[in-house]
């Protein structure tokens, strides 16, 4: 996927609207995965590496046009903590990508008359999808919750931030993604260290910033939502800006902020509707949509000005098969 109008011509292939997967480690731990590790989901890419595969596929055959990579919480640093050499860690974030890449030739291969019973449409059944390197936060290497809040102390600049994520993300470039997902940025020092590393390194494949946000005006660290999409805005590679990690119920106003700072493509990939706590590592409900509710907000959720759908935290291929279904349905008119 090159710069330049990379997203826009994306989007116009999958008829004007796309769908990225769901929650990763909510599937693998629904697979028996113990996840309660620094490493998060990253621990699977040298644990478990076939399960890895096997979830990036069931979000495929949900219907997904764009998939993560196992990569957000996956550092240099966080495996060399675990004890793997500085090369080991390289190689394990390029086998991200790998397995990714992976899953699409099988799916691809395997995409016969009967692979979708709920879509019998062979333009979508062929559809394009995209390989999207994850990027998680320095908040989620440190696994303090500081993801979650922003809050990084003083000490933290932005060329520290620079520094933390240069090799890892020419790692995952190189590596063969299609682009780069920044994702659930929780602040403006990380999405400016971000936005100055893609210039600084040359970046030549597409990025997207997509935030993680306390209400309906602010990141999570109490900054402006309009302040943190216009420096998206302004960054040449970013080709996409939104919001994910964040309860349903903010979203459509979040869309509404995010259009008066940039005319680029937004996306959205909420999360289930519960709320995490950091210090007990559980979800607890909340008040709001729920999982098996958010769906229907999609129509709604379009119409203020997203092309680009997903889930986050919590939410399963069920979820993002009945996004694909909600999607397809408006806008070829089909009744499934």
């Amino acid at each position: 996927m090159e710069l330049g109008g990379s997203m826009r011509d994306f989007l116009h292939k999958c008829g004007g609207y796309a769908v990225i997967d769901g929650g990763f480690a909510t599937e693998l731990e629904r697979l028996g995965v113990d996840l309660n590790d620094p490493l998060w989901s990253a621990k699977c890419l040298f644990t478990s590496p076939h399960l890895v595969r096997r979830v990036h596929l069931d979000y495929l055959d949900a219907g997904a046009n764009i998939i993560l990579t196992s990569s957000y919480q996956a550092t240099i640093q966080g495996f060399e903590a675990k004890g793997f050499s500085k090369e080991e860690g390289e190689a394990l974030l390029r086998k991200s990508v790998e397995l990714a890449r992976e899953a699409r030739d099988i799916y691809y291969a395997r995409c016969t008359k009967d692979s979708f019973d709920f879509i019998r449409d062979e333009r979508y059944r062929n559809r394009p999808i995209l390989i999207a390197a994850s990027v998680g936060s320095y908040g989620a290497y440190l696994a303090d919750g500081s993801e979650y809040t922003g809050d990084y102390g003083d000490a933290i600049t932005v060329q520290t931030l620079k520094d933390f994520h240069r090799e890892r993300v020419k790692i995952l470039v190189d590596a063969g993604a299609d682009l780069i997902a920044f994702e659930t940025i929780p602040n403006k020092l990380d999405a400016q260290a971000y936005a100055e590393l893609m210039e600084e390194e040359g970046i030549e494949i597409p990025a997207w910033f997509s935030f993680s946000c306390k209400d309906e005006n602010n990141v999570a660290s109490g900054e402006s939502i309009l302040e943190c999409a216009s420096i998206a805005d302004s960054c040449r590679q970013v080709v996409a800006v939104g919001v994910n990690c964040t309860a349903p119920r903010f979203i459509h106003g979040l869309i509404s902020s995010i259009k008066k700072a940039t005319s680029k493509p937004i996306l959205v990939y909420p999360n289930s509707g519960e709320t995490y706590i950091a210090e007990t590592n559980q979800w607890v409900k909340s008040s709001g949509e729920a999982e098996e509710d958010f769906v229907p907000y999609i129509g709604k959720w379009r119409y203020a000005g997203a092309s680009i759908f997903g889930g986050c935290c919590r939410t399963t291929p069920k979820t993002i098969r009945g996004i694909a279904e909600a999607i397809y349905e408006k806008s070829h008119g089909k009744s499934i």
